[in-house]
């Protein structure tokens, strides 16, 4: 028998009415169409209903909370520039491969870099366009849960991995428009800032996060796509789009009580704290 979706978690999570006119600002200044959000959004919706994610909603949010409460530390990695020099400058001054006694997240193409470094995503957050459809399979039985992002661009992807997320259980439904049963809208744009509106809603004060990889500037990192096999010049829509992402990244910001720190990031802000290899070194080794 499936259980009955209860509306406070939904309510506790879903910023869809405090975040819209962010959102029709967006559409209106990309030219996007909320009636393809729309079909996103209830088509992942229907494939979640005929899958073990709607019987164990309530069970997987519980089970997300207590993952992210778990440890201290919780660092972000993002697909941009920076992200492999920064990893490996952290592994050659690390005592372990990566300081890996805290919670670490993947943003999208982020996880396959992770991956090959042996690193395990205990949190995927992904539109499904950092990596193959066909690797979707890998990566759900590799991390704890993965939160995909339905939008009117990647319906296409939906319906690829639609079988395989119907015979899954850890999966979490996002949408940009109007949230609908299972499918929440904790708000946000692009991946990388979207997490932050999502672990809002689990974050203890007194944890620190760390974003690696979050650059901001023209160009873009190798990870972002898997047909990219270097870094590549940012197209202006997606520069367009990183720009949204620091300013929303800011906007949430100001509303958390958390240290959030960006580690060898261009990221121009007053609400942000930008820190070396070091100093990021210098917190697990007080542990």
């Amino acid at each position: 028998m499936r259980e009955s979706i209860n509306p406070d978690i939904i309510k506790s999570i879903n910023f869809f009415s405090e975040f819209k006119e962010w959102y029709y600002k967006i559409i209106k200044d990309f030219n996007f169409d909320e009636q393809k959000d729309k079909l996103g959004r209830d088509l992942l919706l229907n494939i979640l209903l005929d899958s073990q994610n709607y019987e164990n909603f309530h069970q997987n949010l519980e089970n997300i909370k207590n993952i992210i409460q778990k440890n201290k530390f919780i660092t972000i990695f993002g697909c941009g520039p920076s992200l492999e020099k920064t990893f490996d400058k952290i592994s050659q001054n690390s005592k372990d491969k990566f300081p890996i006694n805290q919670l670490i997240i993947a943003i999208d193409g982020a996880a396959v870099f992770l991956d090959e470094k042996g690193i395990k995503s205990n949190l995927i957050f992904t539109d499904l366009d950092g990596f193959l459809p066909e690797k979707f399979s890998y990566f759900r039985k590799l991390s704890n849960y993965i939160v995909i992002h339905a939008h009117g661009d990647n319906v296409d992807i939906l319906k690829k991995i639609s079988n395989e997320v119907k015979i899954a259980n850890n999966i979490i439904g996002t949408t940009q428009v109007e949230p609908k049963s299972i499918i929440l809208n904790p708000g946000g744009f692009t991946d990388g800032d979207r997490v932050l509106y999502f672990l809002k809603n689990f974050i203890r004060p007194n944890q620190k996060i760390f974003f690696i990889g979050m650059d901001f500037g023209e160009v873009v990192g190798r990870y972002s796509k898997p047909e990219y096999s270097e870094n590549q010049k940012a197209k202006p829509i997606k520069l367009k789009k990183l720009q949204y992402a620091e300013k929303l990244l800011e906007w949430i910001i100001k509303k958390l009580k958390n240290e959030i720190y960006f580690i060898n990031s261009k990221i121009s802000s007053n609400y942000v704290q930008i820190i070396s290899i070091k100093q990021y070194l210098n917190f697990f080794s007080a542990l």
